[in-house]
């Protein structure tokens, strides 16, 4: 039942919404700016944020958010189970095989790493609203796993295994197998990244369409976008044009994540300056990589080298940002759309 507290002419109802970017084993350098923002404002962040959305591994960490796991405890799945789930072979056959036969790596180890951490819960178990990014390959076209709220009128996904949707967002093409959900008639799934590894656009149309506006609920909107950490943009000059699968290598994923986050971001901050409702909006970018860093931080490398700089920056952006008064305001007053 939702809970809905009396309009005021003094009281503007603000609605808040939090997004995680995709990036592999990098949702690690999220993580860690969420887990240092639940020890600094004291709280579970869904009790502080109406809607969370989250992209592949920013999926991941989501839906624990929504369950209200602490991010420790998910900041720990990165370091016990990430070198299970990217288990590194050797990088010539591994290479060969992934071109030539099958994803990369099997999703074995990442299921029974979802399994540990969210059992058999469905989206019906969420303390907050939910929007989670996929790709159909059976409709050919973007697929949001949401909470289903009376607003919308909505009734498709509360059944459904969280287990499920983060194996679906998070079934990133050529690393992971595509991913079959039995109760949506065996539709396949694939990372949600390929059309919004940014997801913030997402929560906002949802925003806007069902809470935020005129003879809405909610008058202000207001959203934090957790950014992952990317190489400085830009690549060396190419000598050979005619590149093949295996000369765009990695660069092939990467190049359509990195490029969808940034336009992502471009549209939102352009809404927040010329929306009719009041609209905040705070971008915590990654920390731009120096050239040593950027060779071995990406959606893979599960080294302590890797895992430690991941963990150490996000830790040093979060003492930052932590400190910024646009991002106390988030954490002044529990959220207002309660659904349990």
């Amino acid at each position: 039942m939702i809970n809905s507290p009396q309009h005021s002419a003094s009281k503007v109802n603000t609605f808040k919404i939090l997004s995680i970017d995709g990036g592999g084993i990098k949702g690690l350098y999220s993580a860690k700016i969420l887990e240092h923002f639940e020890d600094r404002f004291k709280c579970h962040l869904a009790d502080y944020f109406d809607l969370i959305c989250g992209t592949s591994t920013g999926g991941l960490i989501a839906l624990g958010l929504s369950l209200k796991i602490p991010v420790s405890q998910i900041s720990n799945v990165y370091y016990k189970q990430g070198k299970k789930i990217f288990l590194q072979p050797n990088s010539f056959i591994s290479s060969l095989k992934q071109f030539f036969q099958r994803s990369k790596y099997d999703n074995s180890e990442l299921r029974k790493a979802l399994e540990e951490l969210f059992e058999n819960q469905t989206i019906t178990d969420s303390h907050c609203l939910l929007c989670i990014p996929a790709f159909s390959l059976t409709d050919g076209r973007p697929f949001i796993f949401k909470y289903d709220h009376n607003e919308g009128n909505l009734c498709r996904d509360s059944k459904t295994r969280y287990v499920d949707i983060a194996l679906a967002t998070s079934a990133a093409p050529t690393y992971l197998p595509i991913v079959t959900i039995d109760t949506y008639d065996r539709k396949q799934f694939i990372d949600g990244g390929v059309c919004a590894n940014n997801p913030t656009l997402v929560g906002v149309v949802e925003a806007l369409r069902y809470f935020v506006g005129n003879d809405k609920r909610f008058q202000k909107l207001m959203v934090m976008s957790i950014g992952s950490l990317e190489p400085n943009p830009g690549r060396r000059f190419v000598t050979k044009h005619d590149r093949s699968v295996i000369d765009w290598n990695k660069d092939l994923i990467a190049t359509f994540f990195e490029g969808q986050a940034y336009l992502t971001s471009y549209f939102v901050e352009t809404l927040a300056q010329h929306c009719d409702s009041p609209f905040d909006y705070v971008r915590i970018p990654g920390i731009p990589l120096s050239p040593d860093h950027a060779r071995i931080i990406n959606l893979d490398n599960t080294s302590d080298e890797a895992l430690n700089l991941m963990s150490q920056m996000g830790t040093d952006q979060a003492l930052v940002w932590g400190r910024k008064p646009e991002v106390a305001e988030f954490f002044k007053e529990p959220k207002q759309y309660i659904i349990k």
